[in-house]
């Protein structure tokens, strides 16, 4: 797959959220807000940043790795991996629905392509990602592994064991990025159970190299991300925080935890989509 422009990217994650927005209502289930403020990144991650072969082998061997920690914004994850030709994309209408193999969580007893852990419990995809890359450093395979977790997630303790696990044993071909929203289920993340200080100065601390980024501009996110991995290999895994709004761009869901999970109605999708232009084609 050819690497896309930053104008490429935009087009495809209005796209991408239109799936998002037409996946959760159909079955009027779902996370949308999460999905939609992750979508830049995610379309930039799958169609410019990453070494990935939609040819799916489970192993990953000399291929690029991402694990979804947050895995409720799952939406986004499929919408996503059926453009960058994962599996068909008409295979997102059945989001949700029985016997499909696109769950409200990414499981891998389905198969579905580029799955590679079961994320519906917050606070382990940093774990497996540093075990992950832990592997291709014993198996002098060069290639990087990505996570993205959610800050409410932050919250779940196994989290810091990762982090120290991490920069104890090195493992400088892993890039994890943080979804800096502010929201949560119940509330703001300062509500429901403020981290204290703050948390670059926490990852430094940890050991970690911390960059920052605006979650929101492709040009800024292709600039950020591959200046991470410039870095890779220097003996310090790589902390990315992201700084985006729940919800974004549509007007009425941006910035409130009310869309973490719920799926908008017949006018409230009409309105959405009508903020979205449809750049590659609705499935």
């Amino acid at each position: 797959m050819n690497k896309y422009s930053a104008q490429e990217l935009a087009q495809m994650s209005s796209q991408v959220r239109r799936d998002v927005l037409r996946m959760v209502h159909g079955c009027k289930s779902g996370h949308p807000g999460g999905s939609l403020g992750c979508a830049d990144f995610l379309t930039a991650l799958y169609f410019n940043v990453m070494d990935h072969n939609p040819n799916f082998q489970m192993d990953g061997i000399n291929e690029d790795l991402f694990f979804l920690s947050n895995g409720h914004i799952s939406p986004v994850f499929y919408s996503v991996l059926a453009r960058s030709g994962y599996f068909p994309v008409a295979e997102l209408a059945s989001f949700r629905r029985l016997n499909s193999r696109l769950q409200g969580h990414p499981t891998t007893h389905e198969h579905l392509p580029g799955i590679r852990v079961a994320s519906g419990s917050l606070g382990q995809g940093v774990s497996v990602a540093a075990g992950a890359a832990l592997t291709k450093k014993l198996n002098q395979d060069n290639k990087l592994v990505y996570a993205l977790m959610g800050d409410g997630e932050i919250e779940e303790g196994q989290n810091w064991e990762a982090f120290m696990f991490a920069a104890h044993h090195k493992i400088d071909n892993l890039i994890v990025t943080i979804d800096l929203n502010g929201q949560q289920i119940d509330g703001s993340t300062k509500e429901v159970l403020g981290i204290g200080s703050d948390v670059i100065e926490k990852l430094k601390a940890f050991g970690w190299l911390v960059l920052e980024m605006d979650g929101h501009n492709h040009e800024a996110i292709l600039e950020t991300m591959n200046l991470a991995k410039t870095n890779t290999g220097k003996g310090k895994p790589i902390f990315i925080v992201m700084r985006t709004e729940m919800g974004y761009p549509v007007d009425f869901m941006m910035g409130s935890h009310k869309w973490h999970g719920v799926a908008p109605n017949d006018n409230e999708l009409a309105n959405a989509l009508g903020q979205l232009p449809e750049t590659f084609g609705d499935y």
